[in-house]
């Protein structure tokens, strides 16, 4: 049905016939959603080079709180600041990088965590790093190399005196302070000896074993 305005059927058709040059074609709006998308993946690209890793890194000051000590691990000096309750455990464990040192109760009951502080065997789970300023501390790591085995650790290994091995360091580092301790000569005796060392394994004989060899080598 025409419409009754001559002028207004004019104006509708001028309307409809600019419409197509004004829409947005389908291929046209992925053309510009891709092009855009690119724009945003390749921007980090285009930015600015990092600036060289020296230039970002910052010398943080000591946390709030610390002191600074200087400990004597293995014959070498380390100046840390520490927060006064940091254990000796977890100071060479988190602070020196020496893991051979296990954290297995953390109560000092397990013997796992066993060092020598003065040629002394010493849990160091109960004792806090900074006392031990003046003392020589010696760890697994001290003790022997995979190529140099100290003769507690190859008579460990000849006698097969571990299974899991966690506790093995802490059993190590106590067998060979026994030697310098007035213990008796007999199975029973070293028993007795290593008491404060538990290896949930069950390894006892063998390390019963152990520790006699290398015992009478020395």
């Amino acid at each position: 049905m025409p419409p009754s305005n001559p002028e207004q059927g004019e104006e509708e058709r001028s309307i409809s016939e600019a419409a197509p040059a004004n829409r947005v074609s389908r291929r046209s709006f992925l053309s510009h959603l891709g092009a855009a998308g690119l724009a945003a993946t390749a921007s980090p690209v285009l930015a600015a080079p990092a600036p060289p890793i020296a230039a970002q890194t910052n010398v943080l000051p000591p946390p709030a709180g610390s002191i600074p000590v200087t400990l004597k691990i293995n014959g070498e000096q380390h100046s840390l600041n520490l927060d006064p309750r940091t254990t000796l455990l977890d100071c060479l464990r988190e602070n020196l990088n020496l893991p051979g040192t296990k954290k297995g109760c953390d109560h000092g009951q397990c013997g796992a965590c066993t060092v020598h502080v003065n040629g002394q065997r010493v849990n160091s789970c109960l004792s806090f790093a900074i006392m031990h300023s003046a003392d020589e501390i010696n760890t697994i790591e001290g003790l022997g190399t995979p190529d140099h085995l100290h003769p507690m650790q190859a008579s460990f290994v000849e006698h097969d005196a571990y299974q899991c091995g966690y506790c093995t360091s802490g059993q190590i580092m106590s067998a060979v302070a026994l030697k310098s301790e007035p213990i008796g000569p007999t199975d029973d005796d070293v028993k007795q000896g290593m008491y404060g060392n538990i290896c949930r394994c069950g390894a006892y004989p063998n390390i019963v074993a152990a520790v006699q060899a290398a015992r009478r080598l020395a």
